[in-house]
């Protein structure tokens, strides 16, 4: 069987110097953006105050066993190339190419998403920034301050990432736990004046349909915690393998509380179906609550904080699949290269953020339906990572690891259908919420532009 393992040789190395608490940041971080200020009208709208609630929390919990497949995997083979190496070790070259493709469209698809939405925050904030017109997408206006500020944030990560993971990481660090501290004081704040009154209706459609429209959507907004197997090679001499099973379980349990207690907030501090219409209906719940302007100011600065930081997670990772592949000549080998002075895979953090400039031209008109892809993608990458790790325990090829328990295998291949579910929530027909022809066709060009690379980097 033909395999994905064989190596560029490189006289460079990834730098060493990430800890637990810097992959904790990276898991949590790239899992936690703003997607909680800019679509919570969408995730009312789907399934009502009590089936986002359940939406998020069992579909979270669902989480728990992926984590544990990609913690055992990162503590017995700690490669930056996460799943494409997973995929590798068990299975054939193009499975492996196909898995590494997938991941990095869930991860770098974020960037643009986030890229477009600091703009909108901006324009809340200062509301003459929503000037200057320069085109229409899907009926959406795309404003020239609004792609100003985006593309300028583009630069400020592109260089960051470039320079040094120590330095990304510091950053992640900073904005990961200033936007906890954020968020703590403003729900406090805010809950004080809700009531239980506010939470109806609690389901928007019949309630199994209503959770259904919600957890199909969850694997896109809780894909991060797997960001911990990219930083596998920078990890500090120090540092110890079990513990990056910490810090996705860690990344994890704080995603499942920090979106369900958002959630319940705006719920409860005021008539949420009321305020669908609203942009940024969650400041909006806030306010109406408080009475005061203050409050919208303490959450548009956590926003801020937290979109920083799952833009930077999501252009880690991504910018290290990137590199995975190059490295392993599954795509153009100059992808692969490592600077000589900074220690980064500085092609691939070069690729990530010009590609990023170019998509968050498309504008507001992304953000949702990136969601519909996103969640695919990333459930792709889970089922073969979980396949993979079936695969080598049953077979005794995983290093350090001997035959699996009976609750292991219950729990590996609990993961494995937990993936898979969530894949078919959005590929069959008779699901609520399945793939219109717009995700097909998103969907459709990515695998063509994969199909592409990988056959250039198999001529050259």
């Amino acid at each position: 069987m033909q395999t994905a393992a064989t190596l560029v040789p490189s006289e460079a190395s990834l730098a060493r110097k990430l800890r637990l608490t810097d992959y904790f940041t990276l898991g949590w971080g790239t899992m936690v953006g703003v997607g909680w200020l800019v679509v919570m009208d969408d995730w009312l709208l789907r399934g009502g105050a009590l089936g986002v609630l359940l939406g998020f929390a069992i579909g979270g919990a669902l989480l728990f066993p992926i984590g544990w497949v990609y913690g055992r995997l990162v503590a017995a083979m700690p490669d930056a190339a996460g799943e494409i190496a997973y995929t590798a070790a068990a299975f054939t070259r193009p499975i492996s190419f196909s898995t590494g493709w997938m991941m990095m469209l869930a991860y770098f698809i974020v960037c643009p998403w986030e890229a477009v939405a600091v703009g909108r925050i901006a324009g809340y904030i200062v509301p003459s920034l929503d000037s200057l017109e320069l085109y229409r997408i899907a009926g959406r206006p795309v404003y020239l301050p609004h792609l100003v500020i985006g593309l300028g944030l583009t630069a400020l990560l592109t260089t960051l990432n470039y320079r040094g993971i120590r330095l990304s990481a510091t950053f992640q660090n900073w904005t990961s736990f200033g936007t906890l501290a954020l968020f703590i004081i403003f729900v406090v704040l805010g809950a004080s004046k809700g009531s239980p009154r506010n939470f109806p209706p609690l389901f928007t459609h019949a309630p199994l349909v209503s959770f259904l429209l919600v957890v199909q959507i969850v694997p896109y907004f809780m894909t991060g915690f797997e960001s911990v197997t990219k930083g596998a090679e920078e990890s500090a001499p120090e540092f110890r393998s079990q513990a990056f099973s910490k810090a996705i379980w860690m990344a994890v349990l704080v995603g499942i509380l920090f979106y369900t207690i958002i959630i319940a907030a705006v719920a409860f501090v005021a008539p949420w179906r009321e305020l669908t219409g609203e942009k940024f209906m969650t400041a909006v719940a806030f306010q109406n609550a408080v009475g005061s302007r203050w409050i919208v100011n303490i959450i548009l600065v956590a926003a801020l904080l937290s979109l920083v930081k799952c833009f930077n997670g999501n252009f880690v990772a991504a910018s290290r699949m990137v590199f995975a592949l190059g490295r392993r000549r599954l795509i153009a080998e100059h992808a692969g290269s490592i600077h000589p002075q900074h220690q980064t895979p500085s092609v691939a953090v070069l690729c990530i953020g010009v590609a990023t400039a170019a998509c968050m031209l498309l504008g507001d008109a992304i953000l949702v339906p990136i969601t519909e892809v996103g969640s695919v993608a990333c459930a792709i990458g889970w089922a073969a990572t979980c396949a993979a790790y079936l695969h080598m325990a049953c077979t005794r090829r995983l290093p350090g690891h001997s035959k699996l328990t009976a609750v292991e295998l219950f729990v590996a291949n609990s993961g494995l259908l937990v993936a898979i579910a969530m894949i078919l929530m959005k590929v069959v027909p008779a699901i609520p919420g399945h793939f219109t022809i717009y995700e097909w066709l998103a969907l459709a060009i990515w695998i063509a532009l994969g199909a592409i690379s990988h056959r250039r980097a198999r001529i050259a």
